[in-house]
């Protein structure tokens, strides 16, 4: 068996890097894309290699025939590569593909060795590598019915939203035999290219196939292996945090991202914090019918807004403003507010960052745990304190009756209390436990709540945050800070038609509590974790017998697990890590890879 690979196009999406390289020859994580290819090939027995050359095709010819001197190459080459496509190229090689069983794939493609033996061991005789469709996924799609043939490939411009669920992108990996390839697919390939001319697509031709009852061309369905098709700038970065070639890159590939993992779908983000539950289908189903109206019109401004995220919170607009996420809103209030302000440690940093007038507190107990008469004794060196409660990331918790302690001690003071209560809606008194409540903010001019949207009702990318307070010098002072557009037409939308699913939303945190203890219970049972407790979405767990980070780079590498390594942070001694609550499958699939490491 050999390997047919295409490698003639320019790759002009990657803008100057292919100015004087092949687009093949782009590096991902210091090798070039096509390294990939040949090692995976090479290590499953295939060496005899037929390359389309064209762009550069020298530099490409040089570079293989000198780091790959145990296998054999034959070139191709494509003198018409800059106004032709790929269906040209792989008429070019039909002579060598009519020889023997041919496996075909593009040059950008990077993909595990696994896939590539699953596809050598594989007997049929036409067979396409395909993946569940995901939104990331740009190419050729198409629709596999129960006994793998490939009943259709869908254009373009029939492509269906609806019928996303039943659709595959192949991977432009394939194994033709030579009988198939000389007697099916190359008469309608010649075919084609009379027809329609140079500059199109091969797998056009598998389209017309896929109707022919006889041409029986078979799917190779992916089931976890990975792979990464490189067209992009982005598509670079993507593909390193994917095939990183060591524990410690992929954990800075991916760490440095913060975020956007939907590109990453066989990731389990235990790292970043949200509910699961919520939104519901049928508000998510609402949403996408509105999606025409609010992707193409301006949302309201923020006096809109403001009466919004009031009605969200029963509490009137006079004492809100919505912010583009709470940090927004934090980073607003670090503005404007006025005297020193204190926090206990470790806590969450952007209040650190936001705030320059701060003095850190550490519990007096040596732990990571204080009481509300904790805070008290340390509000003398300060005007105001802040708290964020549940805290993050030790889970401590102080409840409704002991902030109310604290708040009239502070008031008669003379200070105030800024409240981060982003994750108590997950507390055993749940949402019964906000102060953004009229009554509250009225007998309390002294308080400030801040409550992130993103995190407890599950909608981090559409950036909501909540400030609440009835002190209308400082509410004055941040919405002169925050733009009058601050958040967009989705996250209005989501405010908006919030009051329908309460309901659903208070069921969502109770089953989050539920699998909070479950997974409480699990981790108690891991030998080298003491976890504490929490009233969050999330638990503080000391490491025993190795480093934090060697447990996260170890979960991540094997696992493609994420967690949040603590090693560093401020008020934390020793080795901690902190672990989101996901749903029930999830759990317990972190629960089974941490048993993995202990046994």
């Amino acid at each position: 068996m050999q390997a047919v690979i295409l490698a003639a196009g320019v790759g002009r999406r990657l803008g100057d890097l292919t100015k004087d390289k092949p687009k093949c020859m782009v590096e991902i994580c210091g090798r070039p894309i096509i390294s990939y290819a040949l090692e995976n090939l090479y290590s499953a027995g295939i060496k005899d290699v037929v390359l389309v050359v064209g762009h550069k095709a020298e530099k490409l010819k040089n570079f293989v025939t000198s780091e790959f001197p145990q296998m054999s190459f034959r070139f191709v080459h494509n003198t018409e590569y800059d106004r032709t496509n790929n269906i040209y190229s792989l008429y070019l090689a039909k002579d060598y593909m009519v020889e023997e069983d041919s496996l075909l794939l593009e040059s950008d493609i990077l993909f595990e060795e696994r896939i590539l033996r699953k596809l050598v061991g594989d007997q049929r005789p036409a067979v396409a590598v395909v993946d569940r469709y995901s939104p990331w996924m740009d190419g050729t799609v198409v629709k596999v019915d129960e006994e793998d043939n490939i009943i259709s490939i869908v254009p373009k411009e029939f492509f269906d939203y609806k019928e996303v669920e039943e659709y595959f992108k192949t991977i432009n990996l394939y194994k033709f035999s030579r009988e198939f390839f000389k007697d099916t697919y190359l008469p309608f390939l010649e075919a084609y290219l009379k027809v329609m001319g140079r500059n199109e697509y091969y797998e056009l031709v598998l389209r017309v196939i896929s109707f022919l009852d006889k041409a029986n061309v078979k799917a190779l369905r992916l089931s976890g292996e990975k792979w990464y098709e490189v067209d992009t700038l982005q598509d670079i970065k993507n593909a390193e945090c994917v095939f990183a070639p060591t524990p410690e890159e992929k954990l800075e590939k991916v760490s440095e991202r913060y975020g956007g993992y939907w590109r990453f779908p066989f990731l389990k983000d235990f790292c970043y914090l949200v509910n699961p539950y919520f939104p519901t289908r049928r508000m998510e189903e609402e949403i996408k019918h509105s999606f025409r109206d609010l992707i193409s019109n301006y949302p309201s401004g923020l006096k809109t807004q403001n009466l919004l995220a009031g009605l969200m919170t029963d509490t009137p607009e006079d004492y809100i403003v919505v912010g583009n996420g709470a940090s927004e809103l934090i980073s607003a209030l670090g503005r404007v507010i006025k005297g020193k302000l204190g926090i206990m440690t470790p806590t969450f940093n952007e209040y650190r960052e936001r705030f320059s007038d701060m003095e850190v507190f550490t519990p007096p107990s040596g732990g990571y745990f204080y009481t509300w008469k904790d805070l008290l004794m340390v509000s003398d060196r300060v005007d105001s304190l802040v708290l964020i409660n549940p805290d993050n990331p030790s889970g401590n918790y102080i409840g409704k009756e002991g902030i109310l302690n604290l708040l009239k001690e502070l008031r008669s003071e003379g200070k105030g209390l800024i409240l981060d209560e982003s994750f108590v809606d997950f507390s055993e008194e749940g949402e019964e436990a906000s102060f953004i409540r009229k009554e509250y903010l009225e007998e309390y001019p002294n308080l400030i709540v801040i409550k992130s949207i993103s995190k407890s009702y599950g909608v981090p990318g559409l950036r909501l945050g909540v400030m609440a307070t009835a002190d209308e010098e400082t509410l004055r002072a941040v919405r002169r800070e925050v733009a009058i557009w601050n958040i967009n037409s989705f996250g209005e939308f989501f405010l908006q038609i919030f009051p329908k699913y309460k309901e659903d939303y208070r069921r969502a945190c109770e089953r989050i509590r539920k699998d909070r203890e479950e997974l409480f219970k699990g981790l108690q049972r891991i030998p080298f974790l003491k976890v504490m407790p929490s009233q969050a979405n999330y638990f503080m767990a000391e490491v025993k017998g190795m480093k934090a980070r060697e447990l996260v780079k170890k979960l991540l590498w094997e696992k493609d697990i994420l967690l949040k390594d603590l090693s560093g942070k401020e008020g934390i001694e020793g080795e901690f890590v902190r672990i989101a609550v996901r749903d029930k499958k999830d759990n317990l699939y972190l629960l089974s890879a941490l048993r993995e490491l202990s046994s």
